[in-house]
């Protein structure tokens, strides 16, 4: 396996995808610039397994809630992308069909499209979501999640490269929890994914297949089929037709995740006709509805491109990409009125420059 991931043909793959939509960025049109001297630099740093991750750089977004992201150098990316060409395939096949976040023919619509199916099948839903995710994620479990289905030495090398890379990025964003059967030695474990990363993405999968196939499997077996699952990352709903059983799986589920070292928010069974936030929408049987943090969100970033668009400092090409991006998202939603509210603000006059 390690052999394909340093061969030619795979790293020049993950350069054109680590490359994907930002060849006009500097970090990757310096590498393409002298393209096979660096591909040929990775692949001699792979083979004499003297590779050595790159500093992150870290910055954070306020939309949907603060996050620390940490954008890896250029380089870097494309052996994320090398090494995930090889092993996603092994792992797609231990998916469940209802996770639906970084996965190919997947993605946010089809959850909530899935979500509303189950919501019309189901009377209740328990609504939870992991704290802390990426921060949480320790590096020794999953470690042992990937050596199951890894038996290249070489491939597992590279994977402890990349954690270890990632070993404290996060550690401000992670507030010390406690399970039962710690030490002290347990605030030193290594744990945190940088959230950006190509393999965390795909890793935070990997990281909670385990428990899917528990939820899947066990519980929904003990109900005997009365019940749905469905996973977006780290927010995951289960629905069933009786309230007692949600409130007894509620238990078993806080239980299997402390075996990974994860806690969920505090959260309530509830019937599904008081619908369940989820992804950006309240979600009720026959209807949906978009968050109203996220108009209000968007409302004020395209008041702020309309005013840098009157100043001449922002092309109307930019805001009209903006706002289709938007509204294709807002589509899936009952939302034609609040369309119109945001979007009907006037498009000023772009500033005439002045004569000389």
């Amino acid at each position: 396996m390690f052999d394909q991931l340093c061969s030619w043909d795979n790293l020049y793959l993950a350069y054109r995808l680590a490359a994907k939509g930002k060849r006009g960025r500097y970090a990757a049109a310096a590498f393409e610039h002298r393209l096979e001297d660096n591909l040929f630099d990775l692949q001699e740093e792979l083979r004499a397994q003297t590779y050595r991750p790159g500093a992150y750089h870290s910055f954070y977004i306020h939309e949907p809630k603060k996050r620390l992201i940490s954008a890896a150098p250029f380089r870097d990316r494309v052996v994320h992308h090398a090494l995930c060409n090889l092993i996603e395939p092994i792992f797609e096949r231990s998916f469940i069909y209802d996770s639906y976040a970084n996965r190919v023919g997947k993605g946010t619509h089809r959850a909530l499209n899935r979500c509303q199916q189950f919501m019309r099948r189901y009377r209740y839903v328990l609504q939870c979501d992991i704290c802390q995710f990426f921060p949480s994620i320790d590096h020794a479990i999953l470690r042992d999640i990937l050596a199951r289905k890894i038996d290249d030495e070489r491939v597992l090398w590279l994977i402890d490269r990349i954690l270890a890379s990632g070993a404290g990025v996060l550690s401000d964003e992670y507030d010390m929890v406690w399970f039962e059967g710690d030490d002290l030695l347990a605030a030193l474990r290594p744990r945190g994914l940088p959230i950006g990363n190509l393999t965390s993405q795909f890793w935070a999968n990997c990281y909670l297949n385990p428990f899917d196939h528990f939820v899947t499997r066990e519980l929904s077996n003990a109900a005997q089929g009365r019940s749905a699952y469905l996973r977006f990352v780290d927010d995951f709903i289960v629905f069933a037709d009786d309230l007692r059983t949600l409130l007894q799986w509620r238990t078993s589920i806080i239980e299997r995740l402390a075996r990974l070292r994860l806690t969920i928010h505090p959260t309530e069974p509830r019937p599904v006709t008081e619908g369940a936030s989820f992804l950006g929408f309240r979600v009720f049987p026959e209807r949906r509805r978009l968050l109203p943090r996220k108009a209000v969100h968007f409302g004020r970033r395209f008041r702020a491109m309309l005013r840098s668009y009157a100043a001449g400092d922002l092309p109307l090409d930019t805001i009209t990409a903006s706002v289709r991006g938007w509204v294709n998202h807002a589509r899936y939603a009952n939302t034609v009125g609040l369309r119109k509210d945001v979007l009907g603000e006037p498009v000023p006059p772009p500033m005439v420059a002045r004569s000389a």
